[in-house]
C-alpha cells in the first residue's frame, strides 16, 4: 500500500476569495478515493444527535453569546452548518480527496449580511472552527468504520482531515469578503443611517435628540413600545415581514412608526402607543411564518432603550423555549423569562411543582392555570374559558389530586410552572 501522498497544492491565488481556484490535491489512491466517497455518502444523512452536536457546538460559549441569543442569526447558523456539512460531502462523492472550493451559496451570504446588520464582525466566524471540530471528530469515527488497513487508514484520515480543514479556511475566508463587501453596500443605504443612528441612542452615546429625531423621523418624546418582528425560515417572505410590521402598527393606532432593517428577516419596530396583543395574536394566525416580541411601554428616550431591551427578552424567552407561539408581549411573558433563564433548572422545578399534572390533558391544565389568573376566582375563570361553572370545578378538582401538594400551598409555584408550559407548547 502506498504512503500518504504529500497532497501539495499546484495553481495560483484567487483574489477574490484568497484560496487557491483552478488546482486540484495530488489525487490519493483509488482504495481511499473510494473509501472517501463511501464515507462522503454516509456524511449527506447525518444522524440528528450529530446535528444537534454540531449546533451546540456553533452556538455555545460567551464569544457567541450574540449569534445564539438571536433566534434569527441561530437559525442561520444551523442553516449553514448543515450547508457546509452537506457541500462538503457532495463534493467528495463527485471528486473524492479532490480540494473543495468554499461554500459560497445563498446561505452564507445570508449569514454575512445578518452579521453586518447586526453590527458584528468577522470575529462571528468563529462558530465555523466549533463546528470543524465536531466534523473532523465525527468524520474520523466513519473513517475507523471504513477499513482496519494501517496503511489505509493513515492515508484516508491524511487527504480528509486536511481536506476539511482547508475548506473551513477557504470558506471563512470567503465569508470574510463577503462581510467586506456587505458592509460597503450597506454604508450607502438610509437603511445604515437609521440603524446606525438607532445603535447609537440604544448604547447611550451622545447624540443630539432633534438630530436623531431628523435622521429617523420619528419623535423620541412622549411614550414609546419597541416590537421585534422576524422569521425563522430559510428564505424569508420580505412582503409578510411588512405586513406583519403594518398590523403592529395599525394594532397600537400609530400611523407613523419607526421601522429598522436589522436583518434579512429581521424588523426593529417603535411606535408611539402599545399594540393590542388580543386583535393582533388573531390577525398573526394569517402570517404562521412571521412572530413577533412586544416590550414594555415607556417615556422619552430611556422608554425607548428599556422598551427595546423588553422585546428583546421576550424574543430571546420564545427562541431558549423553542415556543411555537407567534406573539409574546414582555408584560406576560416577565416572569416566565426569568424563570427560565436556566432551562434545566426550569424543568426541574416544573416536574417538582406539578408533578403529574405536567401530564395531564391540556384542559386539565389550562383550567389551573386561567383559575390562578384570575386570583382564583372560579366565575371569572370558567368566563375566560368558556365553559360552564361547574366543567370548571370539576377540572380543578381533577388538577388538585394529581399536584404533589395543595394548590392553595403554592398558588405562585403552580401558576409560574402552567406558564412555562403554556409558552414551551407542552401539549
Amino acid at each position: 500500500m502506498q504512503s500518504a501522498p504529500d497532497l501539495a497544492l499546484r495553481g495560483a491565488q484567487c483574489p477574490a476569495y484568497g484560496y487557491a481556484a483552478e488546482v486540484s490535491w495530488e489525487p490519493p489512491s483509488p482504495r481511499v478515493c473510494e473509501l472517501i466517497r463511501q464515507g462522503a455518502r454516509r456524511a449527506l444523512d447525518p444522524p440528528q444527535d450529530w446535528l444537534r452536536e454540531l449546533d451546540e457546538a456553533t452556538l455555545s460559549g460567551p464569544q457567541r453569546v450574540h449569534i445564539s441569543e438571536d433566534p434569527v442569526l441561530a437559525a442561520a447558523t444551523r442553516r449553514a452548518n448543515r450547508s457546509n456539512l452537506l457541500f462538503w460531502a457532495s463534493a467528495n462523492i463527485d471528486r473524492p480527496g479532490a480540494r473543495v472550493p468554499p461554500n459560497v451559496g445563498d446561505v452564507p451570504v445570508a449569514v454575512a449580511r445578518d452579521l453586518v446588520r447586526r453590527g458584528l464582525n468577522e470575529s462571528a466566524l468563529d462558530a465555523y472552527r466549533a463546528g470543524q471540530g465536531v466534523a473532523i471528530r465525527r468524520w474520523i469515527g466513519i473513517c475507523l468504520s471504513l477499513t482496519a488497513d494501517v496503511d489505509e487508514l493513515r492515508e484516508l484520515l491524511d487527504v480528509s482531515c486536511r481536506s476539511i480543514t482547508t475548506f473551513v479556511d477557504d470558506t471563512i475566508a470567503a465569508v470574510t469578503e463577503l462581510i467586506a463587501r456587505q458592509r460597503d453596500e450597506l454604508a450607502q443605504g438610509t437603511h445604515a443611517e437609521r440603524r446606525e443612528t438607532v445603535g447609537l441612542l440604544l448604547y447611550g452615546a451622545p447624540i443630539p435628540p432633534a438630530r436623531a429625531e431628523q435622521r429617523l423621523g420619528y419623535r423620541l418624546t412622549g411614550r414609546h413600545t419597541a416590537a421585534i418582528v422576524w422569521s425563522e425560515e430559510a428564505h424569508a417572505d420580505p412582503a409578510a415581514l411588512a405586513r406583519v410590521t403594518d398590523l403592529v402598527a395599525a394594532s397600537a393606532a400609530d400611523p407613523q412608526p419607526l421601522t429598522v432593517l436589522a436583518a434579512d428577516a429581521t424588523r426593529w419596530m417603535w411606535l408611539h402607543g402599545h399594540p393590542d396583543r388580543v386583535s393582533l395574536r388573531d390577525e398573526l394566525a394569517a402570517e404562521p411564518s412571521v412572530r413577533v416580541a412586544v416590550g414594555s411601554s415607556g417615556e422619552d428616550l430611556a422608554g425607548f432603550r428599556r422598551s427595546h431591551i423588553d422585546a428583546l427578552t421576550a424574543q430571546r424567552m420564545l427562541a431558549r423555549l423553542a415556543s411555537p407561539q407567534q406573539l409574546a408581549t414582555h408584560d406576560e411573558v416577565e416572569l416566565v423569562a426569568l424563570a427560565t433563564s436556566d432551562v434545566e433548572a426550569a424543568d426541574g422545578f416544573v416536574r417538582r411543582v406539578l408533578g403529574e399534572l405536567a401530564h395531564a390533558e391540556p384542559e386539565i391544565r389550562e383550567a389551573a392555570r386561567v383559575f390562578i389568573a384570575a386570583q382564583c376566582n372560579a366565575s371569572h375563570a370558567a368566563d375566560r374559558l368558556y365553559i360552564h361553572r361547574n366543567t370548571l370545578l370539576r377540572r380543578l378538582a381533577q388538577a388538585g389530586r394529581l399536584l404533589p401538594r395543595p394548590l392553595a400551598e403554592d398558588v405562585v409555584g403552580v401558576g409560574t410552572a402552567l406558564e412555562i408550559l403554556r409558552w414551551r407548547g407542552a401539549g
